[in-house]
């Protein structure tokens, strides 16, 4: 399926974070566009307990994409995701050779829902700023004011 915007994608990547949350999951979703626009891989957060603590859909998506696909094909890739890539999940991107991240909430804004909560310690460490210390030119597209504000509501209660 392919969409014309990065509205639209962001719209489906908040509906991937509402089917995480309903599986009983952190509610984070992404997925990953090819450059023709086509949405070629999904990923919900998955589980994340004390024996898998990197299930967050960024990076699961981009080690994914990364066994099926080359770097070359990767690089001229779109992720989107409905919060700011944390450090961990920035890194899996770079090193998996993801070109451009579009993204809706911001990580503060993230900080904001969920507190100090122990499941999602977020990093006051904007994305960009770890794909600045980078030798890849990552481009990265957010927040989407828009977006920013349907994904908020998915986390609306959860982490109370």
């Amino acid at each position: 399926m392919a969409y014309l915007s990065h509205i639209d994608y962001l719209k489906h990547a908040v509906e991937i974070s509402k089917e995480a949350r309903t599986s009983g999951n952190t509610p984070f979703g992404a997925l990953l566009v090819d450059k023709e626009g086509n949405i070629i891989m999904e990923q919900p957060n998955i589980e994340i307990t004390e024996n898998i603590c990197n299930g967050h859909a960024e990076a699961t998506l981009a080690a994914r994409a990364s066994q099926k696909y080359s770097k070359a094909f990767l690089w001229d890739c779109t992720l989107y995701t409905t919060a700011e890539p944390c450090v961990m999940c920035a890194g899996t991107i770079y090193w998996a050779n993801i070109g451009r991240v579009v993204f809706g909430m911001t990580e503060r804004r993230l900080l904001e829902l969920t507190g100090s909560n122990e499941q999602n310690p977020t990093f006051d460490l904007p994305c960009r700023e770890v794909f600045a210390r980078g030798q890849k030119d990552i481009t990265v597209i957010g927040p989407i004011p828009e977006i920013e504000i349907i994904a908020a509501e998915v986390h609306k209660g959860f982490w109370d």
